[in-house]
């Protein structure tokens, strides 16, 4: 397939990354295919639309006269294929696809494919043991161990994303994400004495762990069976059940600890319209649920307004988990 008249075309040992894609350029080869739903025009035929991802970011696309019988084959890995162009569409550029199969990739190539943390991974994971292995009570230490020595549970915690777009979409951002609010928390918890700092270390480290089988990152991001029917709040309230258990061989947790632990868990989206199922009812849980929103919603904004890249305009799209706008320009720079 030829480029179409008047459209760039880059050297094709070059891998076209997201991030430098202009209108009128032609696009050929693999990337992750994310979020892809079938559709239909106002005249009622078939289309797919879908984003398109590499590790530089991610672009809205269209293949047009799409056949429902073509979905399954095309989305069997999370990796396609692709050959199509970039057309301006309503002040942003988006990808017409005009041919595309899936495709299977390396762990190698998932690298190149998918977004990726750029903070060191041993070192975040090292950080975060170091910050629950300081935790003070004997019982919250052995709790702790149980989660730490499950190695297939903590490979999968070093590299799970946080989310499938919102914040920390990427390789090694749940971890991100969790020594992040936990730093928050060791620097913060100096000027809330009343809080307990076991408590709310192991449930920042705790909280989003279900994201390790809620989220696929094998396949490109998405929710997996489980996510879909249980979630990682619920799971991560059962694995806690489950770890109490094995820990209190060694140390039992005292008192209404181990409930607490859990309520905290289950309430950390803060709102039932966010997904929480119960609303935070400790200090300790408010603490978690605002530094969670906190951390969250900065990364979301920081990830929309992209400073690092020239161009793109003043403003963002809308993000629609900050229901606005975000103005990308740093005044003082």
């Amino acid at each position: 397939m030829r480029a179409p008249l008047g459209y760039s075309v880059p050297m094709a040992s070059d891998h076209q990354r997201i991030a430098t894609l202009t209108d009128r350029t032609y696009v050929e080869g693999v990337y992750s295919i994310v979020n892809p739903q079938l559709a239909q025009t106002r005249t009622n035929k078939p289309y797919l639309k879908c984003m398109i991802r590499d590790a530089s970011g991610e672009i809205s696309a269209r293949a047009w006269g799409f056949e429902e019988a073509q979905f399954e084959t095309v989305i069997a890995t999370g990796f396609v294929m692709l050959r199509g162009s970039t057309q301006a569409y309503q002040g942003q550029v988006q990808l017409i696809i005009e041919q595309m199969e899936a495709r299977e990739v390396s762990g190698e190539d998932m690298l190149q494919l998918l977004p990726s943390t750029t903070k060191d991974i041993a070192t975040m994971f090292a950080r975060v043991a170091e910050l629950l292995r300081s935790m003070a009570h004997p019982a919250m230490r052995a709790l702790a161990e149980q989660y730490l020595g499950d190695e297939r549970l903590m490979e999968d915690f070093r590299r799970a994303p946080a989310a499938m777009s919102v914040h920390h979409a990427w390789i090694g951002g749940l971890l991100e994400h969790t020594q992040q609010m936990m730093e928050l928390a060791d620097r913060m918890l100096v000027l809330y004495p009343a809080l307990n700092r076991d408590i709310v270390l192991f449930s920042i480290f705790a909280h989003d762990l279900g994201k390790t089988v809620e989220l696929d990152w094998e396949r490109g991001f998405n929710y997996t069976t489980e996510g879909q029917l249980i979630g990682h709040v619920v799971r991560g309230a059962i694995w806690l059940q489950i770890k109490a258990a094995q820990a209190s061989r060694v140390e039992r947790l005292p008192g209404e600890t181990l409930r607490i632990l859990q309520h905290i868990l289950v309430s950390h989206h803060g709102l039932p319209e966010h997904g929480a199922a119960k609303i935070p009812a400790t200090p300790e849980a408010v603490f978690v649920s605002m530094l969670d929103n906190l951390d969250a919603k900065t990364q979301a904004s920081i990830t929309a307004a992209k400073r690092e890249f020239a161009g793109g305009g003043e403003w963002t799209d809308k993000v629609w988990a900050l229901d606005t706008k975000v103005y990308r320009t740093d005044p003082l720079v």
